[in-house]
């Protein structure tokens, strides 16, 4: 049997914590999506909006001090629908990191605009959804020196 040690787990393991996390989900409850439960082990404190509008309506109208919006697109008319979310959250003056998920995707997209959606594959994995948290948070991760 082998073991491994991680020295210094607590620095490099959680990559987003305290990120404030709105997660467009048909789930009620956190534990109900494993969307929600993998960010939330990534550091992230996800609250749950079950409205598009009402979740644009949060985003847009009131100063929450959200990091993060991820939108499980195919509970809400796909990857188009969840484009046009985006489209309309732009229009009214915000700018934040923005994670798409969806059965439709073909081919996961990190973009290099910060203003794009990262688009990741449904049902999304540990890897893929670290990899597109870290890269949607890219500049607002602050990094500790060693």
């Amino acid at each position: 049997m082998q073991f491994f040690r991680q020295d210094e787990a607590e620095v490099s393991a959680i990559v987003g914590w305290g990120v404030r996390v709105l997660l467009l989900s048909p789930s009620d409850r956190v534990s109900d999506s494993k969307v929600a439960v993998r960010v939330a082990g990534l550091g992230g404190a996800v609250e749950i909006v079950n409205e598009p509008f009402a979740a644009l309506d949060t985003l847009i109208l009131k100063s929450t001090g959200y990091g993060l919006f991820v939108i499980e697109c195919d509970a809400f008319g796909g990857l188009d629908a969840g484009r046009k979310l985006v489209s309309l959250l732009h229009k009214g003056g915000v700018s934040m990191p923005i994670l798409l998920v969806s059965s439709e995707c073909q081919t996961q997209e990190f973009p290099k605009d910060s203003h794009t959606p990262v688009v990741l594959r449904a049902p999304v994995s540990a890897v893929s959804l670290r990899v597109g948290f870290e890269h949607a948070m890219r500049d607002r991760l602050v990094f500790q020196a060693q």
